[in-house]
């Protein structure tokens, strides 16, 4: 797709530009042949790709530029300069590039470079073929990885859903508020899967997993056998046990088709009751009010989401809500719920003809215990995100791996990690050995507020605010014992990509950080 000349911005590549105009380590920002585009310079290295992200259309000129990456300031995707390729979730597709040729002082983007596709691996080291149960975000993006990779021999993905893998976050987000499409909320288009040899198998249950056999048992009895298995179940929600709370009514929201139902009693109901001040919540409260119910949110806590974001970020995000019109009651739980309303613990009755519950989600680590695969509130994995079992790995949800900065194991319910773990997961099956030690991020956009978080803080004891929250402009910093666990941002996304690196660098990361691209002639 080109941009028309007047959403065109900075000088026209094809005509060149000056070297001075733009420092070693700089991009610039402009446009080849119709299309935004940014020029970036590595010492005497010069790269011309495409401006815009392909997740969501970031800027990538307001990004940053890492050894030989460009990353993405709005969710932190991460590209190669040298071929275009996506290094790091949650983009999914590679830039467009340009040939930059210099003369007299002078770069000029030249023509459009082709994709250089992977040869095909071939190894006897190769598993002869991947199973991959779940339909998420670490599924779907495993067997892209499997492909872009080089892998050609059988990739069958299992998933419990109705519907094809979806991008979740749009599900609270745009899709529920009707800003997006459905088809806009779909990770890859139906005929994706079959063009890339990807055996998607919808509306599939796995009954058993047989590490000795290597072989997966479906709820119909057909057995699969497997050289390598990813095991992407993901978390399933928390279900609320009261009086009434399998009425018709009364919804989750996890998956494409809770979406769907969702919004189809949201077109015809006048006021919703959102049990649990969570993210999910939260993010349904928005979008609801952005369709024009009236909007009550019922939660434990006296502050919404104080123990992940503080008590005065938490203060403040009430405090969006409420200027959009959202009514809290907090320090309060459900009891009961009926056709009519949902009753408190305090006598209290709300009104409401719509029920949404979001008080969180458990690992779905069902399958992982038949198997007998080490757990601990989680499927363990090592750095690799493979469990105890050899060739079984895990990603997502489910799984809880060795935490370089923290010494400790953790797992992490954010779209964004599940992304990235597939990826990796997917390149240790053909043998690569890549460590998984991407720092954890994810963001949240309630009404007209955005709020980016980096790294991972289960707790910390000092909260360092730079800036304004009611200005909404800030960056904020959790610390436990003097040292940085994680850092929210509010419009300073550069901010929020300079702590990414902090953090990776804290590790001893290299200068390129993101994992790098293996060169096309490589064979596992």
């Amino acid at each position: 797709m080109t941009a028309t000349d007047h959403e065109l911005e900075g000088p026209d590549f094809n005509g060149g530009v000056t070297l001075s105009a733009i420092a070693d380590g700089a991009m610039l920002t402009g446009h080849v042949d119709h299309e935004p585009a940014v020029l970036v310079r590595r010492g005497d290295e010069l790269f011309a790709v495409g401006a815009k992200c392909p997740h969501y259309g970031g800027p990538l000129g307001e990004g940053l530029v890492v050894g030989g990456t460009i990353r993405c300031p709005w969710h932190h995707a991460c590209f190669s300069l040298r071929s275009g390729e996506v290094l790091r979730a949650p983009a999914r597709d590679p830039l467009p590039r340009w040939r930059v040729e210099v003369s007299d002082g002078i770069a000029y983007a030249r023509e459009r470079m082709e994709r250089e596709l992977r040869p095909t691996l071939s190894s006897t080291h190769l598993p002869a073929s991947v199973v991959i149960i779940g339909g998420g975000p670490a599924g779907n993006m495993a067997a892209e990885t499997l492909r872009d990779e080089g892998y050609g021999d059988p990739i069958t993905m299992l998933s419990a859903d109705s519907a094809l893998p979806a991008d979740r976050p749009n599900l609270s987000k745009d899709y529920l508020a009707g800003r997006a499409s459905e088809e806009w909320a779909l990770l890859r288009p139906a005929d994706f899967y079959p063009e890339n040899g990807i055996d998607l198998r919808l509306n599939t249950r796995v009954a058993r997993i047989d590490p000795r056999q290597r072989e997966v048992e479906l709820s119909g009895g057909e057995r699969l056998s497997y050289g390598a298995l990813l095991l992407a179940t993901g978390a399933e929600p928390v279900r609320l046990e009261v009086p009434g709370a399998a009425l018709d009514h009364v919804h989750y929201l996890r998956s494409l088709d809770d979406c769907r139902a969702l919004i189809a009693k949201a077109q015809k109901a006048q006021r919703a009751v959102i049990v649990g001040a969570s993210f999910i919540g939260l993010e349904a409260a928005s979008s609801l009010r952005a369709r024009g119910l009236d909007v009550h949110v019922v939660g434990p806590e006296a502050i919404p989401m104080a123990r992940v974001l503080g008590p005065q970020l938490g203060a403040f995000i009430r405090k969006v809500h409420e200027q959009h019109g959202v009514t809290f009651h907090l320090g309060r739980s459900a009891v009961s719920i009926d056709e009519h309303a949902v009753t408190l613990d305090n006598g209290e009755r709300i009104e409401g003809n719509l029920v949404v519950v979001g008080i969180g989600v458990r690992p779905a680590t069902a399958l992982a215990e038949q198997a007998g695969l080490a757990l601990d509130r989680g499927v363990l994995v090592d750095q690799y995100l493979e469990t105890s079992a050899p060739r079984i790995f895990a990603a997502g949800d489910i799984a809880r791996w060795p935490d370089q900065r923290s010494g400790q194991a953790i797992r992490v319910e954010h779209f964004v990690v599940a992304e990235r773990q597939g990826q990796t997961a997917a390149r240790n099956m053909l043998g690569r050995r890549e460590p998984f030690d991407a720092v954890p991020f994810f963001w949240t956009e309630q009404h007209d507020l955005g709020i980016a978080y980096v790294g991972h803080a289960e707790k910390w004891d000092e909260v360092v605010i730079d800036g304004s929250i009611e200005a909404r402009d800030c960056s904020i910093t959790y610390l436990s014992e003097g040292r940085k666990q994680a850092v929210a941002v509010i419009h300073r996304d550069h901010e929020g990509l300079l702590a990414e690196v902090e953090f990776e660098r804290a590790l001893g990361g290299s200068a390129d950080a993101c994992p790098a691209p293996r060169k096309l002639t490589e064979v596992a």
